[in-house]
């Protein structure tokens, strides 16, 4: 007979899962695997490998269940195990290449570009950017890492953390720029 599980909040979530309940791993599972697949499907564009990703982040966070302290949000601890899963998994795929910074950064990326673009048409476009200028670009704009948080995860210089955004930036907004000028034709 299965156990009855009363739930209040992650908190009980995260203490029955401890003691091996496993209606409460599955809960806790299918309370954050939307968001954690729509995360890892920033970051890897297969969907079978992005799922496939997120299944082995989701092992990691129950093996690892013992070390969150409850201090901050279970769910951005549970979202720093996906990045970095993410993050491991491109790097065994050798797709993650890096620039260093090589042009001045006196040019500017115009922010004020109107957009009237559909949120499925700018995930496209974000897929399109190379590897390092895409996993920078989600974690600095979508997951909110500080420059230097992202240079230490990915091994890499800040300058070339600045260089890859500011690319990332620069090609969403001409993809963007080519797709509002098709539209007025």
């Amino acid at each position: 007979m299965l156990k009855v599980i009363k739930i209040n909040s992650n908190s009980e979530l995260i203490k029955q899962s401890l003691q091996k309940n496993r209606r409460a791993q599955k809960l806790l599972y299918e309370k954050f695997s939307p968001k954690m697949m729509s995360l890892c499907a920033y970051y890897i564009k297969d969907l079978q490998k992005s799922e496939e990703v997120m299944l082995n982040g989701f092992l990691k966070v129950f093996t690892k269940l013992h070390q969150y302290s409850e201090k901050g949000s279970f769910e951005g601890w549970v979202r720093k195990i996906m990045v970095y899963e993410c993050i491991s998994y491109l790097r065994k795929k050798n797709n993650l290449l890096f620039t260093d910074a090589i042009e001045s950064y006196e040019s500017v990326v115009d922010n004020e570009i109107e957009l009237k673009i559909a949120v499925e048409d700018l995930q496209i476009f974000i897929n399109k950017l190379p590897e390092g200028c895409k996993i920078v670009f989600n974690m600095y704009v979508i997951e909110g890492y500080k420059h230097t948080e992202i240079a230490n995860m990915l091994n890499i210089s800040v300058g070339t953390c600045k260089t890859q955004l500011y690319r990332a930036r620069k090609a969403l907004q001409d993809m963007i720029s080519s797709q509002q000028k098709k539209k007025v034709l």
